[in-house]
């Protein structure tokens, strides 16, 4: 093993909140900084161009993208093939492996989540993260395309625009919304308020039309820093300790090996501490490999028990949604991105519920959605479980940190969740047969068109799909299931952080990037004590 080098911070993983997590505290020249990030460079040109079809090609990279290893339920459906299950069907279930993570594959949707899921969160007993408290350093992390405002910020490194290449179709979606008494057509999702309303989506795109993932909105304009050093293609196998302190991490640096296979064992150090930010996924098994989690799961892996949390690994949320296709009566304008607009509702049956529990994507002409046979002239809605009840979890197979954790999703084990879905395709419905989309839409066609009735469930179960927006393994709080508190200090341990999307308490309403965005933002300043 080479001998190791010294920061002050570690920071693991430059993905959505990492590379913001290290920018933040490198801004203080008296701190030297270490990000490691297992993944390469973020220059293929599939990665800055968010747009279809570039978007799916850096899905499908698997030199930039993992396809995660997802469990199947136990005992196995007699009829389901692997590609067919997991809760429904086995996901594709996709991270980002590479500089700038996720948010360098994702569909550059950006939606802050409602400000009562952090008003949740506070009231969970996470002082510091109520909306009003948030809000300053989503403004911060910001600069939108309309200047500054009361909720949106005019200068931040992130550029924050309106959808800018909206199809026919997204506009007249919009309008058939409001046709059934909800708010628009061009709702800020961002703004006042977010339920209720349908509108065009936002995006974290550059004015040049680059995608502006984390690290390229702010770990490139900072490339140049002698106190921020990055290091690629290099994973952490596991935290190193000196009694209860973190004191740095074990890798196997990857660039370093000839052949590029196993890669060369190197430990850095941490005077001040270590950030793991590695995402839902990767974070707990991280802890778990360093002796952090389940104490029974770790002893039987023969791991020896460092902190026995048991919550690390479990909580494990995700948005679900099943895609409905609807034949137009002629050509139609193809999107260039994966959602165009939405909205934002609450079913009948959770009319006093705290945020909306579903949400409506929509786009036109995508050939990666259309089924074989299928008209190609045709546009998507997919209702989307932005509150889903059911739970998984994930845990370690191996004390090896080559092999993958068991990740066990439960998709629409609530009936709660089932019967919401199946909600969300009759208003898809209702919203399809408005004025508004008379000239776009001629019949449903593609497998939800045959699901009605007692079909519907065992439809769903096999059609319902994740949205990759995996949280919750290491959540925040103040109770026994608790990983981390309201600093983001994982309990027990002294030096040691977790800041990514596996501290969410709950899932945040809509799509998660921004969300990481703060939770980058937040870990940031509270370290630096500006929180």
């Amino acid at each position: 093993m080479r001998q190791e080098q010294e920061f002050d911070y570690i920071v693991v993983g430059a993905g959505s909140a990492g590379a913001i997590v290290a920018r933040r505290l490198s801004d203080d020249p008296d701190c030297r900084v270490l990000l490691i990030e297992a993944g390469g460079p973020d220059s293929a040109g599939c990665i800055r161009d968010p747009c279809i079809p570039q978007v799916f090609q850096a899905r499908e990279d698997r030199s930039i993208s993992r396809n995660n290893v997802v469990a199947r339920p136990e005992p196995m459906p007699a009829t389901a093939t692997p590609a067919q299950w997991a809760g429904g069907y086995w996901p594709s279930l996709y991270t980002g492996i590479v500089r700038g993570g996720t948010s360098a594959i994702n569909g550059s949707v950006y939606i802050r989540g409602n400000r009562r899921d952090y008003d949740h969160w506070a009231a969970l007993g996470n002082h510091g993260w109520s909306y009003q408290e948030v809000l300053p350093l989503y403004r911060r992390s910001e600069s939108f395309e309309a200047g500054e405002c009361a909720y949106h910020g005019g200068d931040g490194p992130l550029p924050i625009r309106r959808m800018f290449t909206e199809s026919p179709l997204a506009r007249a979606w919009t309008q058939a919304a409001c046709e059934l008494g909800y708010d628009g057509p061009d709702w800020d999702f961002n703004g006042a308020r977010q339920e209720n309303g349908a509108g065009l989506y936002q995006l974290n795109v550059r004015a040049d039309n680059v995608r502006a993932t984390s690290a390229i909105a702010f770990l490139d304009p900072v490339l140049g820093r002698a106190n921020l050093v990055e290091k690629l293609h290099t994973s952490v196998c596991r935290v190193r300790f000196e009694g209860r302190r973190a004191v740095g991490v074990d890798c196997l640096d990857r660039a370093a090996d000839p052949d590029f296979q196993q890669g060369v064992g190197v430990s850095y150090r941490a005077r001040r501490e270590v950030i793991l930010c590695a995402g839902a996924l990767e974070t707990p098994r991280l802890l778990m490999l360093s002796g952090i989690g389940p104490a029974d799961q770790l002893r039987g892996l023969r791991i020896p028990v460092r902190m026995n949390l048991p919550g690390v690994g479990q909580n494990l949320m995700d948005h679900l949604l099943v895609v409905m296709l609807f034949e137009a009566p002629g050509p139609i304008q193809r999107s260039r991105w994966t959602a165009e607009a939405g909205l934002f509702c609450y079913s009948p049956d959770r009319s006093t519920a705290l945020t909306p529990d579903l949400q409506f994507h929509v786009s036109a002409g995508i050939d990666y959605f259309t089924p074989p046979g299928q008209p190609r002239e045709n546009w998507l809605c997919s209702p989307t479980l932005t509150q889903p009840e059911s739970r998984g979890h994930l845990r370690l197979l191996s004390d090896d940190p080559r092999h993958p954790a068991w990740i066990q999703f439960n998709y629409l084990q609530v009936e709660s969740d089932l019967k919401l879905l199946e909600y969300g395709l009759r208003h898809a419905r209702e919203i399809a047969a408005a004025a508004a989309l008379k000239p776009f839409t001629r019949r449903e066609i593609g497998p939800s068109a045959m699901a009605s009735g007692a079909d519907v469930a065992h439809f769903l179960r096999g059609a319902a799909r994740t949205v990759w927006h995996p949280c919750g393994t290491c959540k925040m709080g103040v109770d026994a299931m608790a990983v981390v508190d309201p600093a983001l200090r994982v309990y027990g341990v002294e030096g040691l952080r977790v800041a990514d999307a596996s501290i969410m308490p709950r899932i945040t309403t809509g799509n998660t990037f921004a969300a990481c965005t703060l939770i980058g933002e937040k870990a940031a300043a509270m370290i630096a004590g500006r929180a």
